[in-house]
This record gives structure tokens, C-alpha cells and sequence, in this order.
């Protein structure tokens, strides 16, 4: 799932070609509020998941390994 984030997140919300990983500091590669938002978009139609607000944090969007940890959890119905 990482993989396929980073791939989502490099492509089609902050539109680099920088590499990332899932250590990569997002809001320092240029992740901003409308990007989160295209994020949430993105991961709900590609993995069916739903983000709740109450978990639209700095640190749940730092990188994708912790979005991915995130989806995890939503998807085995784990509140976080």
C-alpha cells in the first residue's frame, strides 16, 4: 500500500517527479491543505477508504508510511 501511495501521492497530488519514500517528509515535499483534501479524494476512490476528520493530523500526513498505517486501521475497523 505504501508503494501505491507514493505513487498516488507523487504523481497526482503534488505532481513531482522528486523521488519519495514512505519516510518522506510530505509537507516538506509540498503537501498543503489542497493537497490533503485531493489526498483524501484520491484514497477514497482508489482504496475505498474513508478519512474521518477527526483524523486530518500533521502527523497521520507527515509521510506515507504513517497514511499507510492509517488506511490499515480504517480498513480492519480500528478507530484511531
Amino acid at each position: 500500500m505504501e508503494e501505491d501511495l507514493i505513487e498516488l501521492i507523487g504523481s497526482e497530488v503534488l505532481d513531482t517527479a522528486e523521488p519519495l519514500d514512505a519516510q518522506s517528509d510530505l509537507f516538506a515535499a509540498g503537501l498543503d491543505s489542497m493537497g490533503i483534501m485531493q489526498l483524501l479524494l484520491a484514497i477514497e476512490e482508489r482504496f475505498g477508504v474513508v478519512i474521518d476528520p477527526a483524523d486530518l493530523s500533521r502527523d497521520n500526513f507527515s509521510t506515507a508510511a504513517k497514511i499507510a498505517a492509517l488506511l490499515e486501521e480504517k480498513k480492519a475497523g480500528i478507530s484511531h
